[in-house]
């Protein structure tokens, strides 16, 4: 009965995704900017409850921008559950942009896209996020600049923190992280890493036991004096401690 119920699970979802695209081609050029966020954080919980993935906050969510979030990266639920928990834009690679449906949802939702072999390109998109933020809004990235298994985190690459201290906004960092809902034990279910596929992680999620979603809020920081590179530094700290309580 597992293959079935993961079937009725996909077919679900996918239903879901469909209506989203419809509301970001016809709604969405009618909606306000905040109308649409709302649109996306709700559209993002009830699609993490079709994969029966749940989710848990710690911490304070930003109430408003401008601010950067600074997260680790594990999986490509990592959007969704950052989007459930509160709406913001992201930096994602480009290759994205390109993908069936998701490409669609991910542009409608506001993703910034970056080509991460091109230091021009890097540039540009420093640039971009400075603009994004000097605007009032909450943007996200993940300075690992890759997924991980989540149980050591990668370095942090800092050209994208360039964009908090051009802007003069705070960066505030998150800790993602994917437990066993019954056991409470690190779950590896959603990672995207290696040789995954999408498809393939897409169906260990909704075959694998329940997992719930931990985004943990830290507190926001200010450069004070810090260039990119300190401040990367520091904020991996930031990440790792959060990960650890």
């Amino acid at each position: 009965m597992k293959p079935l119920r993961a079937a009725w699970r996909l077919g679900r979802a996918l239903m879901h995704a469909l209506a989203g695209l419809a509301t970001i081609l016809f709604l969405f050029p009618k909606m306000s900017q905040p109308g649409r966020e709302a649109r996306v954080q709700s559209w993002s919980l009830r699609m993490l409850a079709l994969l029966g993935v749940n989710l848990e906050l710690r911490g304070r969510p930003p109430a408003a921008g401008p601010v950067l979030l600074v997260a680790n990266h594990i999986s490509w639920l990592d959007i969704l559950v950052m989007n459930a928990a509160r709406y913001c834009r992201f930096v994602s690679k480009s290759d994205v942009k390109r993908w069936p449906l998701i490409g669609t949802l991910a542009t409608g939702g506001g993703t910034i896209y970056i080509e991460r072999e091109s230091r021009r390109d890097a540039l540009r998109v420093v640039h971009h996020v400075a603009e994004s933020l000097q605007r009032g809004e909450v943007v996200a990235v993940f300075p690992e600049g890759t997924t991980s298994d989540g149980v050591a985190l990668l370095p942090f690459h800092a050209n994208l923190i360039q964009a908090g201290i051009s802007a003069g906004v705070p960066v505030q960092p998150v800790a993602l992280s994917f437990v066993d809902s019954q056991t409470r034990a690190p779950s590896l279910t959603p990672c995207y890493i290696g040789d995954d596929t999408l498809v393939g992680s897409l169906w260990r999620t909704v075959t694998g036991p329940p997992v719930t979603a931990v985004v943990h809020y830290g507190e926001p920081q200010h450069a004070s004096g810090r260039d990119r590179r300190a401040w990367a530094a520091d904020l991996r700290c930031a990440v790792d401690a959060l990960r650890q309580t």
